[in-house]
Protein backbone atom coordinates (compact mmCIF):
# COMPACT_ATOMS: atom_id res chain seq x y z
CA UNK A 1 0.00 0.00 0.00
CA UNK A 2 1.71 3.55 -1.09
CA UNK A 3 0.88 6.51 0.67
CA UNK A 4 -0.38 8.63 -2.38
CA UNK A 5 -1.43 7.32 -5.42
CA UNK A 6 -2.41 9.72 -8.30
CA UNK A 7 -3.59 8.93 -11.56
CA UNK A 8 -4.07 10.27 -14.78
CA UNK A 9 -3.77 13.44 -13.29
CA UNK A 10 -4.18 16.23 -16.01
CA UNK A 11 -4.77 20.18 -15.36
CA UNK A 12 -5.26 22.58 -18.25
CA UNK A 13 -5.54 26.45 -18.50
CA UNK A 14 -7.30 28.41 -21.12
CA UNK A 15 -6.59 25.48 -23.79
CA UNK A 16 -2.66 24.69 -22.49
CA UNK A 17 -2.18 21.69 -20.50
CA UNK A 18 -0.06 22.36 -17.61
CA UNK A 19 0.09 18.48 -16.43
CA UNK A 20 -0.69 15.44 -18.66
CA UNK A 21 -1.96 12.39 -17.20
CA UNK A 22 0.53 12.34 -14.51
CA UNK A 23 0.93 8.87 -12.35
CA UNK A 24 2.77 9.42 -9.38
CA UNK A 25 3.24 7.12 -5.79
CA UNK A 26 5.04 7.76 -2.95
CA UNK A 27 5.40 4.79 -0.35
CA UNK A 28 4.62 4.41 3.17
CA UNK A 29 8.01 5.69 5.09
CA UNK A 30 9.31 7.24 2.28
CA UNK A 31 10.62 10.30 1.40
CA UNK A 32 9.64 11.03 -2.20
CA UNK A 33 11.60 13.94 -4.11
CA UNK A 34 9.98 15.83 -7.35
CA UNK A 35 11.78 17.59 -9.95
CA UNK A 36 11.44 19.23 -13.26
CA UNK A 37 12.10 22.55 -15.07
CA UNK A 38 10.27 25.54 -13.77
CA UNK A 39 6.76 25.25 -16.04
CA UNK A 40 6.88 21.67 -15.91
CA UNK A 41 4.43 20.82 -13.78
CA UNK A 42 5.54 20.48 -10.27
CA UNK A 43 3.74 23.36 -8.69
CA UNK A 44 0.85 22.59 -10.47
CA UNK A 45 0.81 19.44 -9.38
CA UNK A 46 1.12 20.53 -5.51
CA UNK A 47 -1.91 23.09 -6.03
CA UNK A 48 -4.02 20.00 -7.21
CA UNK A 49 -3.80 17.75 -4.15
CA UNK A 50 -3.80 20.85 -2.23
CA UNK A 51 -7.71 21.52 -3.54
CA UNK A 52 -6.32 25.26 -5.08
CA UNK A 53 -7.01 23.64 -8.44
CA UNK A 54 -9.42 20.94 -9.56
CA UNK A 55 -8.28 18.60 -11.96
CA UNK A 56 -9.66 17.79 -15.43
CA UNK A 57 -11.66 14.78 -15.90
CA UNK A 58 -10.55 11.19 -14.91
CA UNK A 59 -7.85 11.71 -12.17
CA UNK A 60 -7.65 9.63 -9.36
CA UNK A 61 -6.02 9.72 -5.80
CA UNK A 62 -6.09 7.47 -3.26
CA UNK A 63 -4.29 7.83 0.34
CA UNK A 64 -2.91 4.97 2.43
CA UNK A 65 -4.92 2.99 -0.24
CA UNK A 66 -8.42 4.58 0.38
CA UNK A 67 -9.72 6.25 -2.78
CA UNK A 68 -10.60 10.19 -2.53
CA UNK A 69 -12.57 12.84 -5.01
CA UNK A 70 -10.38 16.04 -6.10
CA UNK A 71 -10.28 18.55 -5.06
CA UNK A 72 -9.95 18.15 -1.53
CA UNK A 73 -11.72 20.52 0.93
CA UNK A 74 -9.15 21.81 3.98
CA UNK A 75 -10.99 20.03 6.84
CA UNK A 76 -10.47 16.71 4.67
CA UNK A 77 -6.54 17.51 4.13
CA UNK A 78 -6.46 17.61 7.40
CA UNK A 79 -8.47 14.66 8.99
CA UNK A 80 -6.47 12.85 6.37
CA UNK A 81 -3.30 14.14 7.20
CA UNK A 82 -2.35 15.50 4.55
CA UNK A 83 -0.03 19.17 5.40
CA UNK A 84 1.51 21.31 3.13
CA UNK A 85 4.85 23.65 2.94
CA UNK A 86 3.76 25.91 0.04
CA UNK A 87 6.75 27.67 -1.94
CA UNK A 88 5.33 31.42 -1.08
CA UNK A 89 4.85 29.26 2.84
CA UNK A 90 1.36 30.26 2.76
CA UNK A 91 1.74 32.45 5.17
CA UNK A 92 -0.68 36.17 6.39
CA UNK A 93 1.97 38.77 7.19
CA UNK A 94 -0.78 40.82 8.51
CA UNK A 95 -1.35 38.65 11.20
CA UNK A 96 0.54 37.00 14.58
CA UNK A 97 2.88 34.02 14.64
CA UNK A 98 0.13 32.19 16.61
CA UNK A 99 -2.39 33.11 14.13
CA UNK A 100 -0.79 31.57 11.17
CA UNK A 101 -0.01 28.27 13.10
CA UNK A 102 -3.57 27.64 14.36
CA UNK A 103 -5.27 29.03 11.71
CA UNK A 104 -6.71 25.63 11.08
CA UNK A 105 -7.32 24.48 14.26
CA UNK A 106 -9.68 27.90 14.69
CA UNK A 107 -11.94 27.82 11.74
CA UNK A 108 -12.01 23.99 11.63
CA UNK A 109 -13.48 24.10 15.23
CA UNK A 110 -17.21 23.38 15.67
CA UNK A 111 -17.38 26.19 18.64
CA UNK A 112 -18.08 30.10 18.34
CA UNK A 113 -15.51 30.63 21.54
CA UNK A 114 -11.63 30.49 20.62
CA UNK A 115 -9.63 29.54 23.82
CA UNK A 116 -6.67 31.71 23.42
CA UNK A 117 -4.74 30.92 25.88
CA UNK A 118 -4.82 26.91 24.82
CA UNK A 119 -3.84 27.94 21.60
CA UNK A 120 -1.06 29.89 22.92
CA UNK A 121 0.12 27.42 24.90
CA UNK A 122 -0.02 24.96 21.73
CA UNK A 123 1.57 27.55 19.56
CA UNK A 124 4.68 28.04 21.98
CA UNK A 125 4.73 24.47 22.45
CA UNK A 126 5.67 23.52 19.01
CA UNK A 127 7.66 26.44 18.44
CA UNK A 128 9.69 25.38 21.74
CA UNK A 129 10.38 21.67 20.00
CA UNK A 130 11.88 22.71 17.36
CA UNK A 131 14.14 24.98 19.25
CA UNK A 132 12.57 28.29 17.94
CA UNK A 133 12.68 31.42 20.15
CA UNK A 134 9.98 33.46 18.43
CA UNK A 135 6.97 35.09 19.68
CA UNK A 136 3.88 33.23 19.17
CA UNK A 137 2.11 36.95 19.65
CA UNK A 138 4.77 38.87 17.28
CA UNK A 139 3.45 39.97 13.69
CA UNK A 140 4.68 37.65 11.39
CA UNK A 141 5.54 40.62 9.33
CA UNK A 142 8.34 41.77 11.85
CA UNK A 143 10.32 38.01 11.19
CA UNK A 144 13.18 37.73 9.11
CA UNK A 145 12.45 35.59 5.75
CA UNK A 146 14.08 32.18 7.69
CA UNK A 147 11.84 32.93 10.22
CA UNK A 148 8.65 33.13 8.42
CA UNK A 149 9.87 30.02 6.69
CA UNK A 150 10.29 28.17 9.56
CA UNK A 151 7.06 28.80 11.16
CA UNK A 152 5.51 27.42 8.15
CA UNK A 153 7.54 24.03 8.95
CA UNK A 154 6.63 23.93 12.17
CA UNK A 155 2.73 24.28 11.15
CA UNK A 156 3.03 21.72 8.63
CA UNK A 157 5.34 18.88 11.34
CA UNK A 158 2.35 19.93 14.12
CA UNK A 159 -0.31 18.95 11.38
CA UNK A 160 1.55 15.96 10.78
CA UNK A 161 2.35 14.53 14.26
CA UNK A 162 -1.64 15.61 14.76
CA UNK A 163 -2.22 11.99 12.93
CA UNK A 164 -0.08 10.30 16.17
CA UNK A 165 -1.73 7.35 16.75
CA UNK A 166 -0.16 6.12 19.70
CA UNK A 167 3.53 5.88 18.48
CA UNK A 168 2.87 5.73 15.13
CA UNK A 169 2.54 8.36 12.39
CA UNK A 170 0.02 8.30 9.30
CA UNK A 171 0.42 11.11 7.53
CA UNK A 172 1.77 12.94 4.11
CA UNK A 173 4.10 15.77 4.37
CA UNK A 174 4.23 18.18 0.90
CA UNK A 175 7.13 20.35 1.25
CA UNK A 176 7.35 22.58 -1.72
CA UNK A 177 10.62 24.41 -2.30
CA UNK A 178 11.04 24.88 1.81
CA UNK A 179 14.80 25.51 1.67
CA UNK A 180 15.45 28.55 -0.26
CA UNK A 181 15.23 31.12 2.80
CA UNK A 182 17.06 28.27 5.18
CA UNK A 183 20.64 28.42 7.00
CA UNK A 184 22.78 25.10 5.94
CA UNK A 185 22.05 24.51 9.99
CA UNK A 186 17.89 25.10 9.40
CA UNK A 187 18.51 23.18 6.47
CA UNK A 188 20.33 19.91 8.16
CA UNK A 189 17.33 20.36 11.48
CA UNK A 190 14.69 20.17 8.44
CA UNK A 191 16.18 17.27 7.16
CA UNK A 192 16.45 15.59 10.49
CA UNK A 193 13.06 16.35 11.03
CA UNK A 194 11.77 14.63 8.14
CA UNK A 195 13.62 11.45 8.50
CA UNK A 196 12.34 11.52 12.38
CA UNK A 197 8.62 11.69 11.31
CA UNK A 198 9.18 9.01 8.02
CA UNK A 199 10.66 6.55 11.11
CA UNK A 200 7.42 6.67 13.02
CA UNK A 201 5.25 6.19 9.81
CA UNK A 202 4.54 9.47 8.09
CA UNK A 203 5.85 10.35 4.60
CA UNK A 204 7.15 12.95 2.59
CA UNK A 205 6.72 14.72 -1.02
CA UNK A 206 10.37 16.95 -1.31
CA UNK A 207 9.54 18.96 -4.26
CA UNK A 208 13.11 20.91 -4.90
CA UNK A 209 15.21 21.91 -7.62
CA UNK A 210 18.72 21.28 -5.39
CA UNK A 211 20.15 18.22 -6.69
CA UNK A 212 22.13 18.12 -3.79
CA UNK A 213 19.27 17.52 -1.09
CA UNK A 214 17.34 15.92 -3.54
CA UNK A 215 20.52 13.19 -3.52
CA UNK A 216 20.89 13.61 0.25
CA UNK A 217 17.35 13.76 1.68
CA UNK A 218 15.27 11.23 -0.92
CA UNK A 219 14.90 7.65 -1.38
CA UNK A 220 13.20 8.03 -4.71
CA UNK A 221 12.21 10.32 -7.21
CA UNK A 222 10.53 11.61 -10.09
CA UNK A 223 11.20 13.94 -13.02
CA UNK A 224 8.46 15.70 -14.60
CA UNK A 225 8.89 17.36 -17.86
CA UNK A 226 6.62 19.38 -20.34
CA UNK A 227 3.80 18.50 -17.66
CA UNK A 228 4.84 14.65 -17.86
CA UNK A 229 6.43 12.12 -16.33
CA UNK A 230 9.96 11.93 -17.20
CA UNK A 231 10.65 9.55 -15.32
CA UNK A 232 11.31 8.26 -11.46
CA UNK A 233 14.30 6.37 -10.12
CA UNK A 234 15.96 4.90 -6.86
CA UNK A 235 18.05 7.98 -5.81
CA UNK A 236 21.12 5.73 -4.49
CA UNK A 237 21.25 3.88 -7.65
CA UNK A 238 21.25 7.20 -9.79
CA UNK A 239 24.13 8.92 -11.16
CA UNK A 240 23.91 12.82 -10.83
CA UNK A 241 24.19 13.28 -14.84
CA UNK A 242 21.56 11.72 -15.66
CA UNK A 243 19.16 13.34 -13.38
CA UNK A 244 20.65 16.41 -14.74
CA UNK A 245 19.49 15.27 -18.35
CA UNK A 246 16.24 13.44 -17.51
CA UNK A 247 15.31 17.03 -16.10
CA UNK A 248 16.63 18.91 -19.21
CA UNK A 249 15.36 16.40 -21.73
CA UNK A 250 19.39 16.49 -23.09
CA UNK A 251 22.55 17.17 -21.81
CA UNK A 252 23.46 20.56 -19.91
CA UNK A 253 27.21 21.41 -20.20
CA UNK A 254 29.34 23.28 -18.43
CA UNK A 255 30.63 26.96 -18.58
CA UNK A 256 33.60 26.65 -17.28
CA UNK A 257 35.74 28.42 -20.10
CA UNK A 258 33.54 31.34 -20.01
CA UNK A 259 35.01 32.98 -16.84
CA UNK A 260 39.05 33.57 -18.86
CA UNK A 261 37.64 35.09 -22.14
CA UNK A 262 35.44 37.20 -20.03
CA UNK A 263 38.45 38.32 -17.53
CA UNK A 264 40.51 39.18 -20.41
CA UNK A 265 37.13 41.45 -22.17
CA UNK A 266 37.15 43.15 -19.16
CA UNK A 267 40.45 44.80 -18.85
CA UNK A 268 40.09 46.32 -22.15
CA UNK A 269 37.31 49.03 -21.21
CA UNK A 270 37.15 52.10 -18.70
CA UNK A 271 35.48 51.38 -15.51
CA UNK A 272 31.53 52.18 -16.16
CA UNK A 273 30.92 52.04 -12.35
CA UNK A 274 32.55 53.54 -8.92
CA UNK A 275 30.27 52.92 -5.42
CA UNK A 276 32.92 54.99 -3.30
CA UNK A 277 32.59 54.56 0.57
CA UNK A 278 29.63 53.31 0.29
CA UNK A 279 28.62 52.64 4.77
CA UNK A 280 25.61 51.58 6.33
CA UNK A 281 24.36 49.97 9.59
CA UNK A 282 25.35 46.87 8.11
CA UNK A 283 28.19 47.71 5.84
CA UNK A 284 31.55 49.18 7.13
CA UNK A 285 33.01 51.46 4.00
CA UNK A 286 32.86 49.46 0.65
CA UNK A 287 34.56 50.89 -2.88
CA UNK A 288 34.34 49.09 -5.80
CA UNK A 289 34.92 50.05 -9.73
CA UNK A 290 32.83 47.82 -12.16
CA UNK A 291 33.27 47.04 -15.69
CA UNK A 292 31.03 47.61 -18.40
CA UNK A 293 29.16 44.21 -19.36
CA UNK A 294 31.11 42.88 -16.28
CA UNK A 295 29.02 40.45 -14.41
CA UNK A 296 30.35 40.72 -10.16
CA UNK A 297 28.44 38.13 -7.51
CA UNK A 298 28.39 39.36 -4.41
CA UNK A 299 28.39 36.51 -1.00
CA UNK A 300 29.08 35.73 2.48
CA UNK A 301 27.67 33.92 5.36
CA UNK A 302 24.08 35.14 6.66
CA UNK A 303 24.16 38.47 7.80
CA UNK A 304 27.96 39.31 6.56
CA UNK A 305 26.40 42.45 4.37
CA UNK A 306 26.57 41.37 0.73
CA UNK A 307 22.65 41.08 0.30
CA UNK A 308 22.41 45.25 1.45
CA UNK A 309 24.83 46.48 -1.05
CA UNK A 310 22.05 46.32 -4.06
CA UNK A 311 19.47 47.60 -1.88
CA UNK A 312 21.47 50.89 -1.08
CA UNK A 313 22.06 51.26 -4.66
CA UNK A 314 18.82 51.08 -5.98
CA UNK A 315 17.62 53.28 -3.39
CA UNK A 316 15.06 50.26 -1.33
CA UNK A 317 17.50 51.01 1.60
CA UNK A 318 18.96 54.59 2.44
CA UNK A 319 22.39 54.23 3.39
CA UNK A 320 24.51 56.46 5.61
CA UNK A 321 26.83 57.72 3.21
CA UNK A 322 28.99 56.76 -0.34
CA UNK A 323 28.39 58.07 -4.23
CA UNK A 324 27.58 55.78 -7.18
CA UNK A 325 29.60 57.39 -10.40
CA UNK A 326 29.79 57.19 -13.71
CA UNK A 327 31.60 59.47 -15.88
CA UNK A 328 28.28 60.90 -16.85
CA UNK A 329 26.55 61.53 -13.14
CA UNK A 330 26.94 61.22 -9.59
CA UNK A 331 24.73 60.10 -7.49
CA UNK A 332 24.85 60.28 -3.12
CA UNK A 333 23.50 56.92 -1.96
CA UNK A 334 22.44 58.47 1.22
CA UNK A 335 19.85 60.45 -0.46
CA UNK A 336 18.92 57.64 -2.86
CA UNK A 337 15.55 56.31 -4.29
CA UNK A 338 14.14 53.70 -6.18
CA UNK A 339 12.60 56.89 -8.62
CA UNK A 340 15.86 58.53 -8.59
CA UNK A 341 18.35 55.20 -9.14
CA UNK A 342 15.79 54.55 -11.94
CA UNK A 343 16.63 57.58 -13.92
CA UNK A 344 19.81 56.76 -14.04
CA UNK A 345 19.21 53.28 -15.60
CA UNK A 346 20.00 51.37 -12.19
CA UNK A 347 17.17 48.79 -11.54
CA UNK A 348 16.71 46.16 -9.10
CA UNK A 349 15.05 42.45 -9.19
CA UNK A 350 14.98 41.45 -5.47
CA UNK A 351 14.58 37.78 -4.51
CA UNK A 352 11.39 37.71 -3.23
CA UNK A 353 9.09 37.64 -6.31
CA UNK A 354 5.79 37.79 -5.81
CA UNK A 355 5.99 40.39 -2.64
CA UNK A 356 9.00 42.95 -4.18
CA UNK A 357 9.51 42.24 -7.64
CA UNK A 358 6.42 41.59 -9.43
CA UNK A 359 2.33 42.09 -9.40
CA UNK A 360 1.13 38.68 -8.62
CA UNK A 361 -2.62 39.88 -9.79
CA UNK A 362 -1.60 42.01 -12.75
CA UNK A 363 -1.04 39.61 -16.32
CA UNK A 364 1.80 38.69 -17.85
CA UNK A 365 1.94 41.23 -19.98
CA UNK A 366 1.33 44.12 -17.49
CA UNK A 367 4.13 42.73 -15.47
CA UNK A 368 6.06 42.64 -19.07
CA UNK A 369 5.80 46.40 -19.70
CA UNK A 370 4.68 48.92 -17.07
CA UNK A 371 8.28 50.56 -16.54
CA UNK A 372 8.11 51.14 -20.30
CA UNK A 373 4.27 52.65 -20.34
CA UNK A 374 5.73 55.67 -21.74
CA UNK A 375 6.38 54.79 -25.20
CA UNK A 376 3.23 53.49 -26.18
CA UNK A 377 1.21 56.95 -24.78
CA UNK A 378 -0.38 57.92 -28.47
CA UNK A 379 -2.00 61.58 -27.67
CA UNK A 380 -3.08 60.55 -24.19
CA UNK A 381 -3.61 56.66 -25.09
CA UNK A 382 -2.49 53.86 -24.44
CA UNK A 383 -1.88 51.93 -27.82
CA UNK A 384 -3.07 48.28 -26.53
CA UNK A 385 -2.57 47.17 -30.17
CA UNK A 386 1.30 47.90 -30.03
CA UNK A 387 1.80 46.66 -26.08
CA UNK A 388 0.16 43.60 -26.93
CA UNK A 389 2.09 42.92 -29.98
CA UNK A 390 5.48 44.22 -28.00
CA UNK A 391 4.44 42.71 -24.57
CA UNK A 392 3.98 38.78 -26.93
CA UNK A 393 7.65 39.25 -28.63
CA UNK A 394 9.14 40.00 -25.12
CA UNK A 395 7.37 36.74 -23.44
CA UNK A 396 8.69 34.85 -26.72
CA UNK A 397 11.93 35.96 -26.61
CA UNK A 398 12.79 35.37 -23.20
CA UNK A 399 10.69 31.79 -23.86
CA UNK A 400 7.76 32.38 -20.96
CA UNK A 401 5.72 29.20 -20.69
CA UNK A 402 2.74 28.44 -21.30
CA UNK A 403 3.40 31.19 -23.88
CA UNK A 404 -0.02 33.53 -22.83
CA UNK A 405 0.68 36.80 -22.40
CA UNK A 406 -2.81 37.54 -20.09
CA UNK A 407 -2.71 34.77 -17.49
CA UNK A 408 -1.74 36.24 -13.91
CA UNK A 409 1.79 36.67 -13.32
CA UNK A 410 1.16 34.61 -9.85
CA UNK A 411 -0.15 31.44 -11.63
CA UNK A 412 2.75 31.10 -13.64
CA UNK A 413 6.01 28.87 -11.86
CA UNK A 414 8.41 29.82 -10.24
CA UNK A 415 11.35 30.04 -12.88
CA UNK A 416 8.75 31.55 -15.80
CA UNK A 417 7.48 34.36 -13.13
CA UNK A 418 11.41 35.14 -12.50
CA UNK A 419 11.58 35.26 -17.04
CA UNK A 420 8.97 37.73 -16.96
CA UNK A 421 10.70 40.04 -14.65
CA UNK A 422 13.81 39.67 -15.82
CA UNK A 423 12.67 40.34 -19.12
CA UNK A 424 10.91 43.44 -17.79
CA UNK A 425 14.22 45.05 -16.79
CA UNK A 426 16.14 43.85 -19.68
CA UNK A 427 14.15 45.34 -21.71
CA UNK A 428 14.59 48.71 -20.17
CA UNK A 429 18.50 48.91 -21.75
CA UNK A 430 19.57 49.36 -18.29
CA UNK A 431 23.11 50.68 -17.35
CA UNK A 432 23.27 48.58 -13.86
CA UNK A 433 21.17 45.38 -13.50
CA UNK A 434 20.56 44.19 -9.80
CA UNK A 435 19.72 40.73 -9.21
CA UNK A 436 18.84 39.07 -5.64
CA UNK A 437 19.03 35.30 -5.93
CA UNK A 438 18.06 35.25 -9.48
CA UNK A 439 18.27 31.57 -9.64
CA UNK A 440 15.88 30.86 -6.45
CA UNK A 441 13.04 28.53 -7.24
CA UNK A 442 14.76 27.97 -10.64
CA UNK A 443 15.49 24.67 -11.98
CA UNK A 444 18.64 22.94 -14.13
CA UNK A 445 16.64 23.86 -17.57
CA UNK A 446 15.21 26.37 -16.70
CA UNK A 447 18.12 28.29 -15.17
CA UNK A 448 19.88 28.29 -19.16
CA UNK A 449 17.44 30.52 -20.54
CA UNK A 450 17.45 32.48 -17.31
CA UNK A 451 21.55 32.52 -17.48
CA UNK A 452 21.21 33.22 -21.50
CA UNK A 453 19.21 36.45 -21.24
CA UNK A 454 21.41 37.75 -18.19
CA UNK A 455 24.59 37.20 -20.43
CA UNK A 456 22.92 38.61 -23.69
CA UNK A 457 22.48 41.69 -21.13
CA UNK A 458 25.47 41.74 -19.90
CA UNK A 459 27.03 41.77 -24.05
CA UNK A 460 25.19 44.59 -24.91
CA UNK A 461 26.34 46.53 -22.09
CA UNK A 462 24.76 46.14 -19.15
CA UNK A 463 26.89 45.94 -15.90
CA UNK A 464 25.15 43.33 -13.63
CA UNK A 465 25.69 43.04 -9.80
CA UNK A 466 24.46 39.45 -8.52
CA UNK A 467 24.45 39.05 -4.72
CA UNK A 468 23.56 35.13 -3.81
CA UNK A 469 24.55 32.38 -1.45
CA UNK A 470 24.25 29.74 -3.76
CA UNK A 471 27.40 29.40 -4.81
CA UNK A 472 27.22 27.22 -7.50
CA UNK A 473 25.15 29.49 -9.01
CA UNK A 474 27.97 32.26 -8.60
CA UNK A 475 30.59 29.75 -10.11
CA UNK A 476 28.35 29.32 -13.15
CA UNK A 477 27.45 32.94 -13.88
CA UNK A 478 30.18 35.52 -12.56
CA UNK A 479 33.11 36.99 -13.84
CA UNK A 480 34.14 37.26 -10.44
CA UNK A 481 32.85 37.39 -7.30
CA UNK A 482 33.37 39.30 -3.94
CA UNK A 483 33.57 37.95 -0.77
CA UNK A 484 31.85 39.78 2.63
CA UNK A 485 32.24 39.00 6.61
CA UNK A 486 31.07 41.08 8.81
CA UNK A 487 29.97 44.03 7.01
CA UNK A 488 32.93 44.39 4.92
CA UNK A 489 34.68 43.14 1.09
CA UNK A 490 37.31 40.74 2.62
CA UNK A 491 38.30 38.94 -0.67
CA UNK A 492 37.93 38.90 -4.16
CA UNK A 493 37.71 35.58 -6.25
CA UNK A 494 38.77 36.16 -9.63
CA UNK A 495 38.05 33.97 -13.09
CA UNK A 496 41.23 31.83 -12.42
CA UNK A 497 40.02 30.24 -9.13
CA UNK A 498 36.29 30.71 -9.40
CA UNK A 499 34.94 27.67 -8.50
CA UNK A 500 32.16 26.23 -5.73
CA UNK A 501 35.13 25.14 -3.18
CA UNK A 502 37.02 28.36 -3.44
CA UNK A 503 33.74 30.67 -2.77
CA UNK A 504 32.97 28.58 0.36
CA UNK A 505 36.44 28.14 1.62
CA UNK A 506 36.94 32.11 1.83
CA UNK A 507 33.36 32.39 2.84
CA UNK A 508 34.56 30.89 6.09
CA UNK A 509 37.71 31.86 6.13
CA UNK A 510 36.79 35.61 6.01
CA UNK A 511 34.11 35.08 8.70
CA UNK A 512 36.56 33.98 11.04
CA UNK A 513 39.27 36.68 10.13
CA UNK A 514 36.66 39.44 10.54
Amino acid sequence: MAALTLREVSKSFAGARALDHVNLDVGVREIHGLLGHNGSGKSTLVKVLSGYHAPDHGAELRLFGEPLRLPLSPAEQRHRGLAFVHQNLGLVPQISVLENMRVAEITGSASWHIDWASERSAAREALERFGLAINPEARLATLTPVERALVAIVRAFSAIDATRRGQELHGLLVLDEPTPFLTRADVDKLFALMRQIVAQGASVLFISHDLDEILEITDRATVLRDGRVAGSFVTRDTDRNAIVELIAGHPVHSSATRHAAAAAAQNKVPSAFQIQGLASEQLETFSQDLQRGEIVGLTGLLGSGYDRVLQHLCGATPALRGTLRTPQWELSLANNSPATALQRGVVWLPGDRQGQSGAGGLSVLDNLLVPSLPKFFRNGKLDWQAMRSDGQALAEAHQVRPMNPNMKLSSLSGGNAQNVLLAKWVNTKPQLLLLEEPRQGVDVGAREELWRAIREAAAAGTTVLCASSDLEQLEELCDRVLVFARGRCIAEVGPETLTKQELLRQCYAGAVAA
